[in-house]
């Protein structure tokens, strides 16, 4: 047991001392603070001899003997880099002049311990900074010259040489500083009056106190001293003026204010706080008549003033300040009493004349006015006005008296009477007036014609009115009065068509409601023009007119006309027509007038019955019918087609026909064949120059007939008793062997005649001759009875025997 403990104490010697030697030993290295996280201290594997091989395989580490751990050991180098920025200021205290920041370097397999000893170098990187960044000093102005004040002084975290280092005062005519140092080395500045302070020139100075260190390159810091300079009372109170002279008017109320006086003070709070008294010099009348305020220096009416009694006061007044060892200073004041301008001008208006006639004549005179002022010199000097709007002017005739003229002409329709103001004012200071108002009234004088709201009146009437109803109002203005604005409503007379307007038109003379006296027909006549006069009853009259355009509007009273295919009295149309039609042949056209307006008289034309849906098609807008195929045999002879035409009115009205179409085995070629089968086209073929000839014959017929036309309607129409114009039915004769061929082109040619004697405002209709062998087209002007007979539609429609 005893050979055990030797044995182990030996062990625990051995290792001691080994240990020992292996720590007794310290490396010491120095970085700069604020080195960049990553930066490289020192190669511990070369500073310690140790082989950077085996540094990962005995786990190397490093130990801080601080907290923070701002180095660390690369195990594959042996690199001691920095892992966090270190701040020395922050790890030193300032009253360490070095800083060390010491660790160990520990090996496993064998162990082994290394002391580093790390020394942080202190660097310039903070500014001196001030306690505080305003330092306020209080100095009295009578403060001796060469007196101190102590100032705050700057503080620097870095340490020696990077300290602060001195102190700089910025330009001053009254300061400069003196820098002391503290035993512990510290800097600090005395502030050093140098120059004697006055408040009244300058009450506060503002200086900048500026600590600079001793780095390189240096830092500063800046603090502002604010240097508030006290009162004393040194300044007596002034006046503004030494002497014033004040003009006040007599008879001026109590309290008037004479004269304000202001006396100041250079200094401040009470050294500059002033009272104001009178001087024993100020007699007791002075006093009584004014009142002196001790606070303000206000000087106001106590007594009556009489300019005729006193002119002339003489006052001394003290001001005084409030200080410690009060100042005073004086001024002389005198009063001078001015006479009043107390008395009124007056004035008298002499003669008067309304009311005038509102023609009344330029420079006629319509008032005479005196005026007067009992007070003497520029107070007694007076003049005489009237409102500078106002179509008057004032005429001077005599010493003070005027006459009021008219200037301009007068109007009553844009001013009914006139308030006019005469004023008088003297010239006095300040100047009294006076007024007198006479009321001028203007009488009316038939100067203005009727006016109608509108030039031209347009009036819509809807045909078919009933007789007597009322169409417009047209009423005119007048702006004259009584009698002369009593307007009276005429028709001015016109003919039209031997027709005068009084016997279409009728119209109230007295508030111009205007009626109508018959019905009117769109059909007969669209529109009427004529005129109406508004006469006042004035003397003399004033009258206007103005035109009114009666416009019929039209109805849907009128059904649609089936002109074409034309039959008798009603009776169904037979038409025959060769079983061999070709496909999208014209069998028939259904032509349809309508005598009503443009809108209402559009035709469109349906199949109302049809034998064969199939066969025949019908053209809504153009009434065409043709075959919508060829005729089999199995189609009946006989087809009946009833076909109707309605028109485009609001209820719409229609019109029906029906014809019968009756197949036959002929070789008569259709009048569809004729027109649609393209021909051969050659010069000089025989059939080319029958088209030739036929075209020039037929081009030669209807020039022939346009200047027949054109004749007949220049010749003036006749008036005729005949009987009203109707729609004649015609009675045709045609040959039944050739009337498939010729129905469409007489129908057709009827129709564009129709239309045009339509439009000329004349009713066309066919009417058989005795012989039967031609048509005769009359055209009736609508309104009368006259009938003109077109020879030239008879020839052109003339039919072969």
């Amino acid at each position: 047991m005893k050979m055990r403990s030797l044995k182990r104490y030996v062990a625990c010697l051995v290792w001691f001392c080994f240990f020992h030697l292996i720590t007794a030993s310290v490396t010491h290295y120095s970085i700069p603070e604020e080195m960049e996280e990553g930066s490289v201290v020192a190669n511990l594997a070369t500073d310690l001899s140790l082989d950077v091989k085996t540094l990962s395989k005995r786990k190397m580490r490093l130990d801080l003997i601080a907290n923070k751990k701002y180095l660390d050991v690369n195990k594959e180098t042996g690199e001691l880099y920095v892992v966090e920025k270190i701040d020395r200021e922050y790890l030193c205290t300032k009253t360490l002049t070095q800083c060390y920041l010491k660790m160990e370097v520990i090996l496993e397999n064998p162990v082994r311990i290394f002391n580093i000893e790390l020394e942080i170098l202190d660097m310039n990187d903070n500014p001196p900074q001030f306690r505080r960044d305003i330092i306020h000093l209080d100095i009295s102005e009578s403060t001796p010259t060469g007196d101190r004040f102590s100032l705050s002084n700057a503080v620097d975290p870095d340490v020696g040489s990077n300290s602060v280092k001195t102190y700089h005062l910025s330009a001053s005519e009254y300061f400069n500083i003196e820098v002391q140092t503290g035993r512990d080395g510290s800097k600090f500045a005395d502030l050093i009056l140098k120059k004697p302070l006055d408040r009244e020139q300058q009450a506060v100075h503002n200086l900048i106190l500026t600590a600079v260190d001793g780095g390189k390159p240096a830092r500063s810091g800046t603090a502002s001293v604010i240097v508030q300079v006290l009162d004393t009372n040194d300044n007596s109170p002034i006046f503004d003026q030494s002497m014033y002279n004040v003009k006040v008017m007599e008879n001026s109320p109590i309290g008037s204010l004479v004269i304000h006086l202001n006396a100041t003070d250079l200094d401040e709070g009470s050294n500059s706080d002033i009272s104001y008294s009178y001087s024993l010099y100020t007699t007791d009348k002075t006093q009584q008549t004014f009142n002196l305020n001790s606070a303000n220096g206000e000087i106001t009416v106590k007594g009556i003033l009489n300019y005729e009694d006193f002119r002339i006061y003489d006052m001394e007044v003290i001001a005084t300040d409030k200080g410690a060892n009060s100042l005073s200073g004086q001024c002389t004041i005198k009063i001078l009493v001015e006479d009043m301008n107390d008395n009124h001008p007056e004035i008298s208006i002499k003669s008067f004349q309304s009311p005038v006639n509102e023609n009344i004549g330029l420079d006629t005179v319509i008032a005479v006015v005196s005026v007067s002022d009992k007070d003497s010199g520029d107070n007694g000097v007076v003049d005489l006005h009237i409102p500078d709007n106002m179509p008057f002017k004032l005429r001077e005739s005599s010493d003070n008296y005027y006459e009021l003229v008219v200037s301009e002409p007068l109007d009553r329709e844009k001013v009914q009477e006139y308030e006019i103001t005469f004023t008088v004012t003297d010239r006095g200071s300040p100047p009294l007036f006076d007024n007198e108002t006479m009321t001028l009234e203007l009488l009316d004088v038939n100067d203005n014609v009727p006016q109608f709201p509108q030039s031209f009146y347009t009036i819509r009437v809807i045909e078919n009115n009933a007789p007597g109803a009322l169409l417009s109002s047209l009423t005119a203005f007048d702006p004259d009065l009584h009698e002369n604005q009593y307007l009276v409503y005429f028709i001015v007379e016109k003919e039209i068509a031997n027709t005068s307007m009084s016997m279409l038109f009728s119209i109230n003379p007295e508030n111009g409601n205007l009626y109508a006296l018959k019905t009117f027909d769109y059909e007969i006549e669209k529109e009427f023009l004529f005129h109406i006069e508004a006469r006042d009853s004035g003397s003399p009259p004033l009258s206007s007119n103005v035109t009114v355009h009666i416009i019929i509007v039209d109805q849907n009273d009128n059904a649609p006309v089936i002109v074409s295919p034309w039959r008798a009295h009603g009776s169904v149309v037979e038409e025959k027509i060769p079983r061999s039609t070709d496909k999208g042949s014209l069998v028939a056209k259904v032509i349809a007038l309508d005598t009503d307006s443009v809108h209402n008289s559009r035709i469109t034309y349906q199949f109302l019955q049809v034998t064969d849906a199939t066969l025949f098609t019908l053209d809504q807008y153009n009434g065409e019918i043709r075959t919508m195929r060829m005729f089999s045999y199995r189609d009946p002879r006989h087809q009946r087609l009833v076909v109707v035409a309605k028109d485009n009115g609001e209820p719409a009205l229609s019109a029906t026909v029906t014809i019968k179409l009756s197949t036959v085995e002929t070789a008569v070629k259709a009048y569809s064949d004729m027109t649609e089968v393209p021909l051969e086209y050659d010069i000089f073929s025989d059939l080319n120059l029958y088209l030739v000839i036929g075209l020039g014959s037929v081009s030669f017929l209807l020039l022939i007939t346009i200047l027949v036309t054109i004749v007949l309607k220049c010749q003036k129409p006749k008036p005729s008793k005949a009987a009203p114009p109707c729609r004649n039915s015609v009675i045709s004769e045609r040959n039944s062997t050739i009337a498939d061929s010729t129905l469409v082109s007489n129908d057709a040619y009827w129709y564009s005649l129709f239309l045009a004697e339509t439009r000329k405002g004349k009713l066309v209709v066919r009417q058989p001759v005795p012989k039967g062998s031609r048509y005769i087209v009359s055209s009736i002007p609508r309104g009368t009875g006259q009938t003109e007979t077109s020879d030239s539609a008879a020839s052109t429609l003339q039919y072969p025997k």
